[in-house]
């Protein structure tokens, strides 16, 4: 298992493929070559640092040929707040494998992968990065990048075999006991996630999140989830990304793969809240005032740019999807109890259209709203990529548009095919996009909701490749856009969490697409685990807690290729 050593400042070294290295794909060649070179770049940084070689006055640029605008992307030099929280994630599906050991009960992943013909290359969790087993070297792990956090997620029906409290597991108590444990006696502390869309597959055959008892349900899982790991977990999120944790009701790509119609992706929703709701009132009245820790959720947004900001159309377009994609679970919890106003509208319009008597969206009672209000302590985002929108009236853009869901909304909305592109279809990596959504979370839902970055990352493809200066680039331009966001807009982030500890199975695309800052070895039993330069860098961001501003990162990225092409090659 190869760590970051963190002990002292992060040992870099000649897989350093940090931006201020300026490691880039053009000056790639094999490891001893690269190790050659980075003795240049840095007796080279020595030199220019002395004879003032760089011209401190030019911006620089993490994407120069793409974003370059010196007022929105020039980097920016600084450091985090003191008690910023620097954390990695994982879920326990795509991780932890021992699918049936003990007496662990089956769930809708489990089931969906096993039918055959729903994940890439027929791959399944069986086994998955062998976690179950392995955690303690994960923990190790997260211990050498110097993170005092671990952002981690239960497995259902580990705990709970058919759903109910009725079969509590010993085994399923005994191994999270064990991790949380492993996790405090190295420093590291513990992130919860109750679900990431691992139903048990009982719970689903006897209705799923379509079923009126789902809230009572979930309550009862996480009653008990907080007796038993509330006196060490001080930080509990109740479900993460609600609209993937439904998408197997409506486009079946995902578990439990039913492909149902709109009124079931509308009553998966709502039960989804009432149950988070009943999970946020249960602890906060039982066990918040002796535990002392806070709970939330983890809800996921693209940023929608306008396509042209000087047209209130586009802007009026953009507002409008952010409210379908993000304050369609985030006004219930964070405004007003209840659904934004104009989805109500065109919902209840289109029901009626479609014949039905009253709309398809439930309604919240009045109890049940006010149970909702307020019900997170904390905004948990999972950001990864950035959308254009604009008023279908006003389209005129030539640009190959992937299907827009927002049409009936009149918007359209595409992305745009020149931004740096990853392994997965749907992720550009847009920092920019990162800084405007938080601005746009913090007008829209006040100025004092703290909020955690609870996911970012990008894919690579499955390839044997610890070079992954595209990931680290990434983080390295998100982590400086969110220092933007806090140093220079004022906006109360607490936290950021890197997506993923490590390579894993990445539901639909099976083990195709990798987001991990550690290579782990599927075809090798062991499922060995090494680091990737994004891991070091990462870790080097985090000891220094953002990016001090020094002599050495004031030189020119641009000026360091040149001169190491030169002197090289």
């Amino acid at each position: 298992m190869a760590q970051v050593e963190v002990t002292k400042r992060p040992t870099i070294g000649a897989k350093s493929g940090q931006l201020k290295r300026a490691v880039t794909p053009e000056c790639r060649t094999s490891d001893k070559p690269r190790t050659m070179m980075s003795i240049i770049l840095f007796s080279l940084v020595g030199f220019l640092a002395t004879t003032g070689a760089a011209d401190e006055s030019e911006p620089l640029f993490v994407y120069p040929d793409v974003f370059n605008d010196p007022e929105r992307d020039a980097f920016y030099y600084g450091t985090f707040p003191e008690d910023f929280k620097w954390s990695i994630a994982t879920s326990s599906y795509q991780i932890e494998g021992a699918w049936n050991v003990a007496d662990k009960g089956e769930s809708i992943w489990d089931n969906f992968t096993h039918a055959g013909g729903n994940i890439a290359n027929g791959d399944t969790g069986d086994v998955a990065c062998d976690s179950y087993h392995k955690y303690k070297e994960d923990v190790q792990l997260i211990k050498s990048m110097g993170l005092s956090y671990y952002r981690f997620s239960l497995s259902w029906s580990r705990i709970f075999p058919d759903g109910t409290p009725a079969s509590a597991s010993e085994d399923g108590l005994r191994y999270y006991n064990a991790l949380i444990d492993e996790l405090l006696a190295n420093g590291i502390s513990p992130q919860v996630t109750l679900y990431h869309w691992d139903l048990p597959q009982a719970l689903e055959d006897r209705g799923g999140f379509l079923s009126d008892e789902f809230p009572q349900w979930f309550e009862d899982y996480a009653d008990y989830c907080f007796e038993k790991f509330g006196d060490r977990a001080k930080f509990w999120i109740t479900f993460n990304e609600p609209w993937a944790a439904i998408a197997g009701y409506g486009e079946g790509n995902f578990a439990p793969g039913n492909h149902g119609l709109e009124v079931d992706v509308y009553t998966s929703g709502h039960n989804l809240l009432l149950g988070h709701g009943r999970a946020y009132q249960k602890y906060d009245k039982v066990y918040q005032t002796e535990q002392k820790g806070q709970i939330g959720i983890a809800l996921s947004s693209d940023f929608i740019e306008p396509f042209d900001r000087s047209d209130p159309r586009d802007m009026v377009a953009a507002d409008t999807v952010l409210m379908c994609y993000l304050g369609y679970f985030a006004n219930p919890i964070f405004k007003t109890g209840d659904y934004p106003a104009f989805i109500k509208e065109k919902i209840a319009s289109t029901s009626e259209e479609q014949g039905f008597s009253k709309s398809l969206l439930p309604e919240f009672s009045r109890d049940q709203k006010d149970m909702l209000r307020g019900s997170s302590d904390f905004f948990g985002l999972n950001h990864y990529t950035t959308t254009y929108a604009r008023d279908s009236d006003n389209f005129e853009v030539d640009v190959n548009l992937t299907a827009s869901p927002y049409g009936e909304l009149g918007v359209i909305s595409w992305q745009d095919p020149n931004w740096p592109a990853s392994h997965s279809v749907w992720l550009y990596s847009v920092p920019w996009g990162l800084r405007r959504l938080i601005n746009w979370i913090s007008t829209e839902y006040g100025e004092d909701i703290p909020i955690y970055i609870t996911e970012n990352g990008i894919s690579t493809e499955d390839a044997d490749d610890l070079s992954d200066e595209m990931r680290v680039n990434y983080h390295t331009a998100y982590i400086n856009e969110l220092l933007k966001a806090i140093n220079i807009d004022k906006c109360n982030v607490r936290g950021y969490t890197a997506w993923s500890l490590m390579d894993n199975f990445e539901w639909a695309s099976g083990y195709t697409e990798r987001f991990g800052l550690h290579y782990v070895d599927f075809t090798d039993d062991d499922r060995p685990r090494t680091a990737k330069d994004s891991a070091r860098a990462y870790a080097e961001i985090v000891f220094d807690n953002g990016f001090p501003n020094s002599s050495l990162r004031k030189i020119s990225f641009s000026q360091l290729i040149r001169y190491s092409s030169t002197v090289f090659f």
